[in-house]
């Protein structure tokens, strides 16, 4: 799927006609969907499916009273999941392809020489650094979070280090580096809809996006001062590393189908054909290095890679993967994409919206409300795409009525729709890096600094008028 055509799909349903409610009546299902998550996540400590279920009934049930019919709403349904038919699909096959890269001793062996590389002082910052990097070079946080960020959590869990850590600092750079490459989805998205060159587009968010992620490379160099491997961890190592070299054929060799992956996906091969060849050739190395069968590598590609070690840590490590364990991921984000959709075409969330446009009465208010808008979208519609379009659009007057050029609308739209993304447990990008990672969103969320450091700085920027471009006028 083109970014075009994404976009477009995103747009007619933004732009359906709408039976507009009072902000008291588009409050219910909010109201609803605080009150069962709260329920089920924090004092049933459950997980959100049936919580987001509830306040999608709960939601259909306005829409009814607001005149919408059955039909109506099943259409805003389908419309809502037709969002997420591209993350469904990317989940889907990277379950296959993390069990073809564990079975293959892809991973394995990428954890073997990051432990030689990466020293435990350092192996926060240097995290995030990394997987900006790969981030940076494939245009896709979920690309890099799927593959280099397997790797770094086993090092960062073999190194002692809390996974929730590990798991914000891979997501902390994987973001940066969706966010100002020139390949990432959502950065053409943000551009494109206000016509605002790409380049410029990228060269003005630079100039939030990297103090943000400076600052956080020195926070995370801080925790790793305190929170760093200690004697035992490191004494540890050579065991792990002797024991992984005895259950895999562990070779540089194998590095270099993830360097594959990666430079299809950076010569804009679409994200889930260079998946799929990653997982083909994760399945190919097993049974050519690794010595299993066809039908053991077809079983893992379904039900996961399962190997008893011996090591409670190993076991950790490389029993995952599988098209079955990224089912309630993908339930969940199906879903959240119905809630979502119901919303949008009941006009819940256009009414939130433009109710919070009442306090943008300068520029950094403005700006201000941009940011709460874009967060709010992530955290009502579930979607990313979501929490860049419908701000960007709807905002696009006030932007022009403060005098301030369209690019300060597309910057802000990123720093706080695509960087707050994977801070909601049920929006698709949330569901995704919790999944992936093996770490619930509520435990990683205060460690992905990036994401609060991004709006927070748009937010200063806007009230100070450091580095705000305003519309030239004729003297």
């Amino acid at each position: 799927m083109s970014e075009l055509d994404n976009t477009d799909r995103i747009v007619a349903l933004i732009d359906k006609p709408k039976k507009m409610p009072s902000l008291k009546i588009a409050m219910i299902p909010l109201v609803a969907m605080a009150f069962f998550l709260f329920i089920g996540i924090f004092i049933l400590e459950s997980e959100p499916q049936i919580p987001v279920l509830l306040s999608a009934i709960v939601s259909g049930i306005v829409a009814v009273y607001l005149g919408y019919s059955w039909k109506e709403i099943e259409r805003g349904i389908t419309a809502g999941v037709a969002l997420s038919i591209q993350a469904l699909l990317i989940l889907i096959v990277l379950g296959t392809l993390i069990a073809t890269w564990l079975a293959s001793g892809i991973v394995p062996t990428m954890i073997y020489y990051g432990l030689d590389i990466l020293s435990p002082q350092w192996f926060l910052p240097l995290a995030v650094v990394i997987t900006s990097g790969v981030a940076l070079t494939a245009g896709n946080a979920w690309a890099a979070a799927g593959t280099i960020g397997i790797a770094v959590m086993g090092v960062g869990i073999i190194l002692g280090y809390n996974p929730a850590m590990v798991a914000g600092a891979v997501i902390s750079g994987a973001y940066f580096g969706d966010k100002i490459s020139p390949l990432s989805e959502t950065t053409n998205m943000a551009s494109g809809i206000l016509g605002v060159e790409l380049l410029e587009h990228i060269r003005y968010m630079l100039y939030t996006t990297i103090p943000s992620w400076v600052l956080t490379v020195i926070l995370f160099l801080i925790l790793g001062m305190f929170y760093g491997g200690n004697a035992e961890n490191v004494a540890e190592i050579a065991d792990l590393q002797a024991k992984m070299d005895e259950i895999f054929i562990i070779t540089p060799w194998l590095i270099l189908v993830p360097i594959t992956v990666l430079g299809l996906i950076a010569m804009k091969v679409p994200a889930i054909p260079g998946l799929i060849i990653g997982a083909i050739l994760g399945g190919i190395v097993a049974i050519a290095v690794q010595g299993e069968s066809f039908k053991s590598v077809f079983d893992m590609m379904i039900s996961g890679f399962e190997k008893e070690t011996g090591n409670a840590i190993i076991d950790e490590l490389l029993n995952n993967g599988g098209i079955e364990s990224m089912m309630p991921t993908v339930a969940l984000v199906m879903l959240a994409m119905s809630l979502g959709g119901i919303l949008e075409l009941s006009g819940v969330l256009a009414t939130i919206v433009r109710s919070l446009q009442r306090f943008a009465r300068s520029t950094g208010s403005l700006i201000a409300t941009t940011v709460g808008s874009s967060i709010a979208a992530n955290v009502i519609a579930c979607d990313q795409y979501l929490s860049i379009l419908l701000p960007g659009r709807m905002y696009v007057k006030a932007y022009e009525e403060q005098g301030l050029q369209m690019k300060c609308l597309s910057r802000t739209i990123e720093d706080a729709g695509t960087m707050t993304s994977p801070l909601v447990p049920w929006n698709t990008c949330g569901a995704f890096m919790a999944t992936t990672l093996g770490v619930a969103t509520i435990e990683y969320a205060p460690f992905v600094f990036i994401s609060f450091l991004s709006p927070i700085i748009a937010i200063i920027y806007g009230y100070t008028g450091f580095k705000i471009a305003r519309v030239k006028t004729a003297t």
